[in-house]
Order: C-alpha cells, then structure tokens, then sequence
C-alpha cells in the first residue's frame, strides 16, 4: 500500500473528446513504465466493462463500443516489466446519447430550414448543422422541431444533427439534402394615374416565374391576380385614391413557391369637381372652394395671372388665397395629391380683382371756399367716389366717372379727402388718405391771471385748425414767448411791477399763422421787498426797516417763530413788531401787495429775542464763606452768570447749569443779587433780585476751663457784641446747652459727667435760627 500511493503521485489521466459509443484518453508518460492498462466499467450497468492495454510509447487511448449515454468509472494503471504497478488513478465520464436521425427536413423561407427527429434519451439538447461548400452554419436547439436561419435562397444545403449532453456530443445523423425556397421579389409600385397602379421588381435567382396579386386593403371588391414571367405590370380600371394590397412571389422550374413581399400603395386622386370662387374685396384674397374627391390627403390651389402664380395648400374642401393684387384677372386651378401623386388639375375659373386705389392724387384750393380734387385712371376702375371728411364730422362725396371733383371749404377746417375706383367686384383698397387744413382764426376769449408775482397764465377758447399756438408778452423790459398744444400757456420770469401787451397766435402746419389777433394788457405784481434793517428799539419792540419799490403797494411783515406769528403793516418803508416773546427765534420776512397782485417774500431776516430772566432764584449758605445759588431756567439762555455785590467787593459765578457756588461770602454782610441770562448767540438779559444778607460771624478764641463740683465754663471772643450766642456739648453721656444773656463771651456749664469727650461748638443766634457751620472743639 505504501509503494502504491507513493507512485501514485504524478500520474493523471485526461479526456479530450467523447461521442456516443468512445471516449478518448491521453496520459503523461510515466517513468519506468514499460505498459499501460486501462480499465473502464459501466457505473449504473452490471457486467459491462473494457479492458485495454497499451505500450510504453503509447500516451494516447480510444475506449471504443461502449454503451451512449453511459457513465463508466476509469482506471489507468503504470506497470514495470515485471508486471509490478507503478502508478494508477482513476477518473468518471459519461459517454454521449445516441445519433438522432432526421425524420425531415424543409424550407418554407428563402433564409431557413426547418428539421425534424425523433427525441434521443439522455440528449439535453441537440446541433444542427448546414454546409453548403465552405460554409458551415450550426444551431443549438433543446428539441425537436429545430431551424436553421441565415441561409442562401434557393440553395441546396446538407442537413445533419447530433445530440448534446454533459459527457459531449455524439457523432453525426446521417445527412439529408434540402433547398431553401426562392427569395421575394423586391417590388416597385407606383400609380402613373387615379386608376392604374404599376409594379416592377428585379429578376430573382433560380426564378422561372412571379406571381402578383391585388386587392383593396378594406377587403371590398374581387381580387386581381397575374402570373408572369416578366419583372414589370401594370394593373387598370382601379377606383382613385384607394389603398391597394400587393403581394408577389416567384417559383422555381418545380413550380414551387418562394417567399412573398406584400406592399400597400394608394392610387392618385381623382380631379376635384365643382370648383367655387368667390372673391373677398377687402382682403383682397379668393375663397376657393370644391367638392371632395376619395383618397385626397392635401389639396392645392394655383391662382396665375400672367408671370405671378400664388398657391394655397389645404387637407380641407376649401382654401383662400391670399395677397392677390388689385385690378388683375387671375385664372384658378385645384389639384388633390396623396401620398401616391397629384391628381390633373381642374380646369381654370377666372376672376377679376377690384381696382387699384387711384394715384397721383392733387388737391389745390383755386380761391377761398372752394377746393377741387384730381388724379389719375387705373386699370379695371369703372367708376370713381370722392369722400371729403372736416374734422366735426360732417362729410360729402362726389361720384363720377371723371378723374376730377370739386368741393367748398370753410376756414379754420381741416379736410380728410380719399378717392375709391369701383368695379364689378367691388371697391378699391384705400389709398393714400390726404389732409387740406385752411388757416386757423384767433383765439378768443383770452384770459390772464397771475399765479406769482412773475408768472401769469394765460387760457383762450380752442379755435379750429389750430394746431399749436403761441403766446408773446412784450414789455420794456423784453419780450418772453410760450409755444404749446394746449389753450393754456403760463409765462414766467417776467419782470416785477412792470405792464405787458400779451397776443396769442394760432398755428397750423399746414398753412403757418393768424397774426391778426387781439392783445390784452396786464400788469405784475410788486417786486419783492428788500429788508436793509432790523433794530431794538425798546424792551419787545423790534423795528424793521425796507426798500420802497411801488407807491401803490402795502407792505406787510411777518415775524414767525414757534411761538407764533406777529405781523405789521405799512405803506413806507418800516414798521414796528411789538410784544414779541423773550427767549424765542424768529424768520422775519416781508411781502408787497398791490391791485396788480402779491409779491413774492423777501428773503427771510433771522431774529432772536434776548433770553428771559428766571422766575425764581434761592440763596443757601452752605459754610460761613460758601453760598449756593440756585434759579429756575430761563428761555432761550444757555449760560449763567451770577454776582453778589457788598461794600467789601463782589462774587461772580459764569455756569451753564441753574446753580452755582460761590466763595470769599464775607459774614454778617448786606449783598445784591444779580444774574445775567445769556443766549446761544450772545444776547443777554441783565436779572436783578432782592438783596442777600449773609449769616452771623461765628465766635473765636473758644476757650473751656473746669471749675468745682463737675462744672465748666466756656470762653469765646465775640465778633458782635450785641449778638447772642449759644454753647452745645455733645458727648456720649448726654448733650448739654447754655444761652448766655446778650454782650456776655462765657458760659458755665454745671454737673458735667465726668470721664467723657465732648464737641464743644458756640455757634451764634442769627436772626431765631441757629448757625449750623460754626467749628467744633473737643474737650476731654
């Protein structure tokens, strides 16, 4: 066993074809192999085995007679000369199923060959296979029927068949020879007209002749059959616009068929009947119209007139022909098309159009009130109307047969004229509408007022034939002009308290203007006031001062601020603004007023009131030499300033608060008060109060001494003998006071707690009130 599977290593055995009844073997050669035994035994069937032996140059094996379809377990075997095995492996294969054999074998198309055969056991599919000298074409079909496509028309192939299973293919069925049938003629169809249709085809190999058939595709009606040997025919007496089936095929000399080609061909129309033609004047197009002929998918309509042809396509039973061209004869066609052709055309309807508008129209105005209208004959007009329209509506007209008119006219009126040629079928396009416009008259009803001092506008009644007008201001100091549409005009810039000679004159285009209008006079209003000066005469009395430019105006002058308004008037040059508030701003401006109207406002003068004086003011005295000031806002004021005046100098504060503080107060001293407000700008208002006196002088030189029984005595040096004052001690034992009588400096103080510190302060009586900023001294 061990030599066994130790030479066993490296020797193989493999398959490299299998059909029904062998399979073919190929090895290595194996080294010190002087033969080879091969063995093969049928798995599934018993007593069934194959025994081979090969020599040593022999690498190749063919199991031959075995059973298709079978699987049989191989063994290949390495021996020595002494007959010992060297090497041996063993492999399964299957043989193929059984040859099949064609029951048939046939063509029905030029391109394939349908075979049939009975089923082979254990086949999971089959191949058939056609040759035709070089060619070879297979298929793989699962059973039986089977065909081959890709094939040669007419044609002899030799069919054969093999079965297919998972060990291989067995060999080749016997052969059958079969032809494929003639390929289809490829046909040309055509129709030449409403009743025929035309087929031709080229020759076909192997062909000895065709057979062509036709019938209406919707079944209605026999069907027309020729046999031929020809490749061309034309059949007749077919109903127009029909659709028409066509099958042919050809046959060989056995008279056996080929492949058919079918083909659907309509014939042409029929020629329309009952042509229609009415014409449209005023869009100077045909309406043609026609009964339907059968199988027409388009219809074509063809109006001529010498070297102009104009179409119209349609799928309808009627179609207009547009832009045909006035005073022509045209001659009309209709001709029906399908997808085979067009049908003949119909014969041609004539039709003549309206005239052309008339040309080289003159109007000419021969003398006042009378206007008289000419142009030029056209072609195909037989008759002519004049309309003459003025622009309020009212118009005439003149007919005749005569290439000239004649009108009246009137003045201040324009003329809308347009000449129409008529014929039998109606009347000329418009030409070219013309104008005539007579001389406008003079506006009337002229009106002027002033809407500013330097501007009047200036209305009149519309006129008729005024186009624009213009409006003309002459005075000494020029001449202003004001050209509009409208009957309005307003003229501005013109010069102040100055008389004017104002005309309107109406234009028109046409014929220029009338420039012999009335002229009104007017007058403007005063210039504007020049302000030279404002003064201050007294305390809200403001005086104002101007420049006198008209005797005969009023002057009036307005103060306007938040506060309010102030006025004055006058007839000089100034005049007074009185009770005009304190603290407040003003725009002083001044105006002219006359019969002629009202100037406009000078220019505005600024004006400011000095600030107002505080209502309320209080003085605190904060320490013997320091006093507050407070006072309540004053209008218009942005800065303070504050003095106290004595004998002994004064104290100023400058703040831009309403309090201040002030210094160097001298005790026991008569002061006044005064405050001066000033403004933003600088003006001042000067306040004065009433006076101030400042407190007592507090005592000095405050001495204590201790007399018996717990009790001291206080000394101070007086600042006014006849002045009362009083003596406090504060300690934490108790408070302790003494008033001592008026002109006495000491004060004694009995049974004082001893053991204690006390703040000690003599503070004089002024005025019932007791001076609370005079120094302490501590006494232990």
């Amino acid at each position: 066993l061990i030599t066994i599977l130790c030479v066993s290593l490296g020797f193989s055995v493999s398959i490299y074809n299998v059909t029904s009844q062998s399979i073919y073997l190929t090895w290595p050669k194996f080294s010190g192999a002087s033969s080879y035994r091969v063995t093969a035994s049928a798995v599934n069937t018993v007593g069934h085995s194959l025994l081979v032996h090969f020599g040593d140059v022999t690498l190749k094996g063919t199991l031959t007679s075995l059973i298709p379809n079978t699987v049989y377990a191989i063994q290949a075997e390495a021996i020595d000369k002494a007959g010992i095995i060297l090497a041996q492996t063993q492999i399964k294969q299957s043989t193929a199923p059984d040859i099949p054999v064609i029951d048939q074998a046939y063509s029905k198309l030029s391109n394939s060959i349908t075979v049939e055969w009975r089923a082979v056991p254990g086949a999971t599919g089959y191949l058939l296979t056609a040759e035709e000298g070089d060619s070879l074409i297979e298929a793989m079909v699962m059973n039986s029927p089977g065909t081959l496509i890709g094939l040669k028309p007419a044609t002899l192939y030799r069919i054969t068949i093999r079965s297919i299973n998972s060990g291989g293919k067995s060999q080749p069925s016997p052969s059958r020879k079969t032809k494929t049938v003639l390929a289809a003629p490829v046909l040309s169809v055509s129709s030449p007209t409403c009743d025929s249709i035309a087929v031709s085809w080229k020759a076909v190999y192997m062909a000895s002749g065709f057979s062509v058939s036709l019938m209406r595709s919707d079944g209605f009606g026999r069907m027309l059959k020729e046999n031929t040997t020809n490749t061309s025919l034309t059949f007749t007496n077919l109903d127009p616009g029909t659709l028409y089936t066509i099958k042919a095929y050809a046959w060989n000399a056995n008279k056996i068929p080929g492949d058919d080609f079918t083909y659907n061909q309509r014939t042409r129309p029929n020629t329309p009947a009952d042509v229609q033609v009415a014409f449209s004047s005023g869009a100077l197009r045909a309406i043609v119209s026609w009964m339907p002929t059968e199988g027409a998918l388009t219809y074509s309509v063809t109006a001529s007139s010498g070297l102009l042809k104009l179409t119209c396509n349609t799928s309808s039973a009627s179609c207009v022909v547009p832009s045909l061209q006035c005073g022509s004869e045209y001659y009309i066609s209709v001709t029906a098309y399908n997808d085979a052709g067009s049908s003949k055309p119909t014969d041609a309807v004539s039709l003549e159009t309206i005239p052309c508008a008339p040309v080289n129209v003159s109007i000419e105005e021969d003398e006042a009130g009378h206007l008289s209208v000419s142009w030029s004959s056209v072609n195909l007009g037989h008759y002519y109307v004049v309309f003459v329209k003025s622009d309020d509506g009212l118009e005439v007209h003149c007919n005749t047969s005569h290439p000239l008119c004649h009108f009246q006219s009137d003045c201040g009126f324009t003329y809308f004229i347009s000449v129409f040629a008529y014929n039998k079928a109606g009347q000329s396009p418009l030409g070219d509408a013309f104008n005539y416009t007579t001389a406008p008259c003079c506006p009337s009803d002229l009106r002027a007022a002033f809407v500013s001092s330097d501007t009047v506008q200036v209305t009149w009644a519309p006129v008729r034939g005024a186009e624009t007008y213009e409006t003309r201001a002459v005075g000494w100091g020029g001449t202003v002009l004001c050209n509009d549409t409208a009957t309005a005009c307003t003229l501005s810039a013109l010069q102040c308290n100055s008389r004017y000679r104002i005309t309107v004159y109406s234009f028109s285009e046409a014929r220029g203007s009338n420039t012999s209008c009335a002229s009104k006079y007017v007058a403007t209003a005063p210039c504007s006031p020049e302000i030279k000066n404002i003064s201050k005469d007294a305390h809200s009395v403001i005086s104002v001062h101007w420049q006198s430019n008209n005797k005969e105006a009023i002057y009036i002058v307005t103060a306007r601020g938040e506060a309010g308004l102030w006025r004055c008037t006058s007839s000089g040059n100034s005049c007074i603004l009185i009770n005009l508030p304190c603290g407040s701003a003003f725009s002083v401006s001044a105006i002219a007023r006359s019969p002629a109207g009202q100037s406009l406002p000078s220019y505005s003068v600024p004006l400011e009131t000095a600030p107002c004086c505080p209502d309320d003011l209080i003085l605190t005295q904060v320490t013997q030499s320091v006093t507050n000031i407070s006072w309540t806002v004053g209008m218009g004021a942005q800065t303070y300033i504050t003095t106290l005046e004595s004998p002994n100098g004064q104290v100023k504060c400058h703040t831009l608060q309403n309090y201040c503080l002030l210094g160097c107060i001298t005790c026991s001293t008569n002061y006044t008060v005064s405050l001066k407000a000033i403004s933003e700008t600088g003006l001042a208002s000067s306040c004065t109060y009433q006076g101030y006196s400042s407190s007592a002088c507090c005592p000095s030189g405050v001495k204590l001494f201790r007399l018996n029984n717990n009790s001291i005595r206080v000394y101070w040096q007086a600042s006014d003998k006849t002045m009362n004052y009083n003596t406090d001690l504060h300690g934490s034992k108790g408070n302790f006071t003494c008033t001592p009588s008026s002109g006495r400096s000491h004060c004694d103080i009995a049974e004082l707690p001893c053991g204690d510190i006390y703040a000690v302060v003599v503070s004089p009586a002024d005025k019932g009130s007791k001076v609370t900023f005079c120094p302490k001294k501590i006494y232990s």
